[in-house]
């Protein structure tokens, strides 16, 4: 299979299946734009095809794991017509992202090794087994930049820790620590930061010793319950982003946080 066509995306091969996939954007901390949209949605189409892997570690190459959406870039184009354009494709993007990674029979480790924020907190927390850095911070913060949760946070955070716990996270953008969320079952596993990737190897090395349809198969049948939520919720929540995304509030968040200015809201 070849991956050069996802310059954004850095792929490792290892010669016993265990295959090591970095979002290559360090320099914007691996922010989604739209062409890393479409090439996270498509590789995992790749890589669940490719006879080559195993298992998958999903990390962030430099010192994030990915800061989520580009909020300077949201800035600059709320209230035009150039936002409306990018909502309608993006957003459909973003729900493909996470059904092609619910989908990927491969079990997928995420090594979260720095930030992981909005869709990039849902891709994380898709993944099958999570291990965090005790310093990395982990929040879906879409209604800190005036939008709805819609690209996954609504599906995954209810499941992970319960409804009420997730919307006391998601109403309020709250952003918490590795440890922290290791102690609520929000992820799996915390480690000091330069362990992050050993112990991801770690648990890749113990399943890639196991048979590998009962392994892929146990995680299918788990995650019809995640799919037959992301079925339930997921369009609506995609939706009702969509309209965020062209209200004056979302417009007014986004500069405020560009200019680290206190925002006023208007509810509209």
């Amino acid at each position: 299979m070849d991956y050069s066509k996802y310059p954004m995306m850095k792929v490792e091969k290892s010669a016993n299946g265990i295959t090591v996939v970095k979002f290559n954007n360090p320099e914007e901390l691996n922010a989604f734009s739209g062409t890393m949209h479409r090439q996270v949605e498509d590789i995992f189409v790749d890589l669940a095809d490719d006879p080559e892997v195993n298992i998958i570690i999903l990390t962030g190459e430099g010192k994030a794991f990915s800061a989520g959406g580009n909020v300077k870039a949201m800035a600059e184009r709320a209230g035009t017509q150039e936002a409306w354009k990018h909502t309608s494709g993006i957003f459909y993007s973003a729900k493909r992202i996470i059904e092609n990674i619910l989908n990927c029979p491969k079990p997928t480790i995420a090594a979260i090794n720095g930030a992981a924020m909005g869709l990039g907190a849902s891709v994380a927390l898709a993944c099958d087994v999570s291990v965090i850095s005790e310093t990395a911070s982990i929040a879906d913060t879409h209604v800190r930049v005036g939008l709805v949760a819609g690209d996954g946070g609504t599906v995954i955070w209810p499941l992970l820790i319960g409804p009420n716990r997730a919307k006391d996270f998601l109403m309020r953008g709250k952003i918490i620590k590795g440890v922290e969320a290791e102690r609520m079952g929000l992820v799996n596993y915390c480690a000091p930061v330069d362990q992050v990737m050993a112990k991801a190897m770690e648990i890749a090395n113990d399943m890639n010793s196991l048979p590998p349809l009962a392994v892929r198969w146990t995680k299918v049948s788990v995650n019809k319950m995640m799919k037959q939520q992301f079925n339930l919720i997921m369009d609506a929540a995609i939706a009702y982003e969509m309209l965020s995304m062209v209200s004056s509030d979302h417009k007014a968040a986004a500069q405020s946080f560009v200019d680290k200015q206190k925002p006023v809201y208007k509810g509209f």
